[in-house]
């Protein structure tokens, strides 16, 4: 019998509380008291992460709101992206672009702290000389920072993220359909790094390996009829309840992943979520007979930013 598996938590995901937001989102933004219902359900359930960001709208804001000095709850936000600010912008003023940014994060969540801070950026390591980062370390050495990240879209820029000593956060997408953090090296490299904490986000590929076919994007190579057939028999031979629990199942049974982030705008979607995160993980002989029956995913599929656009 194999040993029970690991299983990674839930993280509450808050781009849906700040926007309209997401591929598969049918009820756009909720509405401030039905935010604040959901942020304080999900903390009294157990849920000990929330995800957000200062490019997500209201969402710093909601939180702060509805989680006042966020008690019994880690905050990780991200700093804005700074798409006005050029590569060739003063120091001076890029050093100030990423203190603004930062002090209007405390503002908004009402937190002195912030827990963990993630680059929105992954280029941000490197770009204006440097000046990004440095200023970002400088907080954290002053105390305003707690944990240093980076969220990812490419396993290029998690091998960048992984071989700097102060990340020590890392999000990235991840799904069943996913096998390029294996190839490339990303899963190894994050063996000689056990104290980064790993967050996975997109685990039902922004809610596609949840929905009927005539929700996918036309993509060449891509049957999505054929592709949510295996799901129905996956999910039957392996005995969960539908095919979002087969995906989250798999997702939260890699040994690798410490949380994932999950969007929801409505309390009915929390009560299902929490129930899904309640049941077993895969174990690593289920995920080894997922990784056989599933296909070999293209680039364009795995990245929603080329789908959208193609849709």
């Amino acid at each position: 019998m194999e040993p029970a598996p690991h299983a990674a938590e839930l993280v509450l995901g808050t781009a849906q509380l700040g926007l309209a937001y997401g591929a598969a989102n049918r009820t756009g933004q909720p509405s401030e008291r039905t935010a604040e219902l959901l942020l304080r359900s999900a903390v009294r359930a157990g849920v000990k992460w929330v995800d957000t960001a200062a490019a997500y709208g209201t969402s710093e804001h909601r939180i702060g709101t509805a989680l006042p000095g966020s008690k019994g709850v880690r905050i990780v936000t991200k700093l804005a992206p700074l798409d006005d600010i050029e590569e060739t912008a003063p120091i001076a003023t890029v050093r100030q672009a990423v203190a603004n940014s930062i002090h209007a994060s405390c503002a908004r969540l009402g937190l002195d702290r912030i827990e963990v801070l993630l680059l929105h950026r992954a280029r941000h390591l490197t770009s204006h000389g440097g000046a990004i980062w440095q200023r970002i370390k400088e907080f954290r050495d002053e105390g305003v920072l707690y944990d240093l990240g980076v969220s990812v879209y490419t396993p290029e820029e998690a091998l960048t993220a992984l071989a700097d000593s102060n990340v020590r956060h890392l999000q990235l997408p991840f799904n069943a359909l996913d096998w390029r953090w294996r190839d490339s090296g990303v899963i190894d490299a994050l063996t000689k790094r056990p104290n980064v904490t790993v967050h996975a986000r997109s685990a039902l590929l922004q809610g596609l390996l949840a929905s009927g076919e005539a929700n996918w994007p036309h993509i060449d190579g891509v049957d999505p009829a054929e592709l949510k057939s295996t799901l129905r028999t996956l999910t039957r031979d392996l005995g969960r309840d539908s095919p979002a629990d087969l995906c989250f199942a798999y997702v939260r049974g890699q040994s690798w992943i410490d949380g994932v982030v999950v969007g929801m705008e409505t309390l009915s979607q929390l009560a299902l979520n929490l129930a899904l995160f309640k049941r077993p993980a895969l174990t690593p002989g289920e995920i080894a007979a997922v990784d056989a029956a599933l296909p070999r995913a293209n680039e364009q599929l795995l990245n929603p930013a080329l789908w959208v656009k193609a849709a």
